[in-house]
């Protein structure tokens, strides 16, 4: 069983983050932004990317998810279902949905999953919120995106219609494509 301490350790030790409260919740920000809680009940609420979302929904039968304004933003799980590595995991992933770009890329280089640089490299066109959400799936590169296809990309927050026109046309000037079913 993971505790309220481990959850609290993991946040902390993620790069600019910052403990508080949020609606009487233990509650951990990054630059401003919360992403993840620990309600009174104890449920760790993560911030996710709709991909990771139903990942973690697959994973754990007790797992809901979170939605505002009918927009799913998360998931939320029983502290007591998750154990002490998938929850370091579930904090990391929910810490790379909502930290800046810059935070994310060198959080990724620090761990060998830095964005790509040189010829194919993302674009920096589509925008830092599409690079943000293409960093937190672990896409870094355009070698990653086209093992990826254009209706699974925008399924990621983040990343519209127009990163996609934008990431098609530099995928074609590299001889590559996005997946196709």
């Amino acid at each position: 069983m993971t505790t309220k301490a481990q959850l609290r350790k993991t946040a902390l030790s993620l790069p600019e983050v910052e403990e508080g409260t949020h609606f009487g919740a233990l509650a951990f920000k990054v630059r401003g932004k919360g992403f993840v809680s620990l309600t009174n009940d104890g449920f760790v609420q993560l911030a996710l990317t709709d991909e990771l979302t139903e990942q973690a929904l697959t994973r754990f039968p007790s797992a809901e998810r979170i939605t505002r304004s009918g927009k799913a933003i998360g998931v939320r799980v029983p502290l007591a279902a998750v154990n002490g590595m998938e929850l370091n995991s579930l904090v990391e992933k929910s810490w790379l949905s909502k930290a800046p770009a810059a935070l994310v890329k060198a959080r990724l280089a620090a761990h060998g999953g830095a964005a790509g640089t040189g010829a194919r490299a993302l674009p920096k066109s589509i925008g830092r919120p599409a690079t943000r959400a293409l960093l937190a799936a672990g896409i870094g590169s355009l070698n990653d995106v086209a093992r990826r296809s254009e209706s699974e990309l925008l399924g990621l927050h983040g990343v519209g219609p127009k990163a996609v026109r934008l990431l098609r046309e530099s995928l074609a000037e590299h001889g590559l494509a996005f997946k196709s079913f």
